[in-house]
C-alpha cells in the first residue's frame, strides 16, 4: 500500500496537500518539505499518550565499559594514503559515507579505484542506478578493477539494496547515487525529499545492522551545495566533498563531517589516463611553470592541515565602461571587493577606473584568510608594473584598517617555503621567526616592496 504524503512548512508547521512556492500561513518562501504520513500512528497518538498505553518495549542496554570502540575494528584501506588520512585511517566497517561533487569531477572514477583496492581482500558490491553493466565494465577495464570479489548490480530500489546489504555477503557497498533511489512504499518520484530521506535511512539501518561499510554518492546543486534534505548529512557518518575544476587542474577531497577523524585533512589529486593520482608535492607542481612578472605573488597557504605554496596572479586593465569589472578565479569575489576597498582607502591606490582580475593558478580554491596580503600585493604589483622578488613568499590577513593580522599555523607555512628554497616571507609582525620580515601595515608593505 502506497503511503500518503503531505507538505509541511518548516517555519510555522502548516500542512498542505501539494507543494507551493510560498506558505500562505507565514508567507515564507520555499519552506515546504514533503513528509510521509504514517497511517499506523494516525490520529490516535495523543489519545494513547493520555491513556498511558504506549507501544514499544524496554531497550536492551549494555555497560559502556564493555563496548568495543569502533576505532578498534579493522578498516578498509584505499590505494590513496591521503584519502585514508581524510577518512581517519581508512573506511571503517559499519560506517556510511556520503561523497558529493559536481558532474564529471571524478566521483565514479575514484570509487572504482577504491573498489579495485578493497576487492583484493574483501567482497565489494557496486550498485548503480545511473549506468548499465557495460558502462561500468568499461571503466573497470580502464582502471584495472577486475576481480572475482567485485560484483555489480543495476538497481534503483532502495528496498532491494537494503535487503542485499542485510544479507551480510559484502564488506563494502557502493551506491551510485542516492538521488536515483526510490522506496516501494512511497509514490513520489526519485530525488524528492521524502524518497532521499527514507531511502537513505533504510540503507543506513541495514549497514549498521550487518557492520557493512557503505559509500553513497550524492548530487550537488548549481551553487555547489549537496542536493536534497540537510537531514541526510546528519544521518551519515562521513560527508566528503569532491572539489576542483572538472576540466583540469588539481582536485581535492575534504571531509565536511567525520565522526571518526579530523575535518582538517585534505587529499589532492590530478586526473590521468589511468585514473586519479595523488599529488605528492603540490607546491612544486604548482610553481613549476611560474614566470615571475608583475602581478605575480607566491602565497603560503593551507589546504586543510597541509601547507601549500600557490601563485596568485593579478591583472589590472583600464575600464572601458563606467562600472569597473572585478573577476576572481579560485578566490571569493566578495572578499576581493572588500580588499579593493581597503586598498583604495588605506593606500590611496586608484582602482575605481580599473578592471581587476585575480587568478589562483592550478585550479585551487582558497578559503584562507591569510591570502589577503598576497592578493593585495599582487594587485599593487600589477598596477605599478613592478614585480616582487623571487625569494619572497607572502601570507597574512588584512583588516579593514589596513593592518596585517596573524595567520593560522604560520610555522607550517614557513617550513614549506624553506623546503622549496625561498629566502624570506613577508608576513604579520606577530610571527617570531627570522625567516619572516614582520610587517604591521599594508601601506608600509606596498611602499617597501612594490612601489
Amino acid at each position: 500500500m502506497k503511503s500518503k504524503t503531505q507538505f509541511v512548512c518548516q517555519q510555522c508547521g502548516a500542512t498542505y496537500a501539494k507543494w507551493m512556492g510560498q506558505c500562505t500561513n507565514c508567507k515564507a518562501w520555499n519552506s515546504l518539505v514533503e513528509q510521509v504520513l504514517d497511517n499506523g500512528a494516525g490520529g490516535g497518538g495523543k489519545s494513547a499518550i493520555a491513556k498511558g498505553k504506549l507501544s514499544g518495549k524496554k531497550l536492551d542496554f549494555v555497560k559502556i565499559s564493555t563496548i568495543v570502540p569502533s576505532d578498534a575494528k579493522a578498516r578498509l584501506l584505499t590505494e590513496f594514503n591521503d584519502l585514508n588520512t581524510v577518512l581517519g585511517g581508512g573506511i571503517l566497517m559499519g560506517s556510511v559515507c556520503l561523497l558529493a561533487g559536481q558532474p564529471g569531477i571524478g566521483k565514479s572514477t575514484i570509487l572504482m579505484q577504491i573498489c579495485a583496492k578493497v576487492a583484493q581482500k574483501h567482497n565489494v558490491l557496486y550498485v548503480s542506478g545511473e549506468e548499465s553493466a557495460g558502462q561500468v565494465k568499461l571503466r573497470a577495464l580502464r582502471l584495472g578493477a577486475e576481480s572475482d570479489k567485485l560484483s555489480f548490480a543495476a538497481s534503483t530500489s532502495a528496498n532491494d539494496i537494503a535487503k542485499t546489504i542485510e544479507s551480510g555477503e559484502f564488506d563494502l557497498v557502493i551506491v551510485d547515487s542516492i538521488q536515483t533511489l526510490a522506496m516501494d512504499e512511497i509514490s513520489s518520484a526519485p530525488g524528492t525529499v521524502s524518497q532521499v530521506t527514507n531511502s537513505g535511512n533504510l540503507i543506513i539501518r541495514a549497514a549498521k545492522a550487518t557492520d557493512t561499510a557503505v559509500i553513497i554518492v550524492g548530487h550537488v546543486t548549481k551553487d555547489g551545495t549537496l542536493a536534497g534534505p540537510k537531514v541526510l548529512e546528519h544521518l551519515v557518518d562521513v560527508v566528503l566533498n569532491f572539489e576542483g575544476d572538472r576540466y583540469g587542474g588539481f582536485k581535492t577531497v575534504r571531509a565536511v563531517k567525520n565522526r571518526f577523524g579530523s575535518t582538517n585533512e585534505v587529499a589532492i589529486f590530478e586526473m590521468a589516463d589511468s585514473g586519479l593520482k595523488e599529488v605528492q608535492n603540490p607546491s612544486a607542481a604548482l610553481l613549476a611553470e611560474r614566470k615571475n612578472t608583475d602581478g605575480s605573488v607566491i602565497l603560503a597557504t593551507l589546504s586543510g592541515n597541509r601547507p601549500i605554496l600557490v601563485e596568485i596572479q593579478a591583472l589590472c586593465n583600464k575600464s572601458n565602461y563606467g562600472y569597473p569589472k572585478r573577476t576572481a578565479s579560485g578566490f571569493d569575489i566578495n572578499r576581493l571587493n572588500l580588499l579593493i576597498a581597503v586598498l583604495e582607502r588605506r593606500t590611496k591606490l586608484k582602482l575605481s577606473d580599473q578592471d581587476v582580475f585575480i587568478n589562483v593558478v592550478g585550479g585551487m580554491k582558497l578559503a584562507d584568510s591569510a591570502a589577503d596580503l598576497a592578493v593585495c600585493m599582487a594587485i599593487a604589483s600589477a598596477m605599478a608594473g613592478r614585480k616582487l622578488g623571487e625569494e619572497y613568499v607572502v601570507f597574512g590577513e588584512v583588516g579593514l584598517g589596513g593592518e596585517i593580522r596573524s595567520a593560522f599555523r604560520a610555522d607550517q607555512r614557513i617550513a614549506e617555503a624553506k623546503k622549496l628554497g625561498f629566502k624570506h616571507a613577508i608576513g604579520p609582525a606577530t610571527v617570531r621567526d627570522k625567516f619572516v620580515i614582520p610587517m604591521k601595515d599594508l601601506r608600509e608593505t606596498l611602499i617597501k616592496y612594490v612601489k
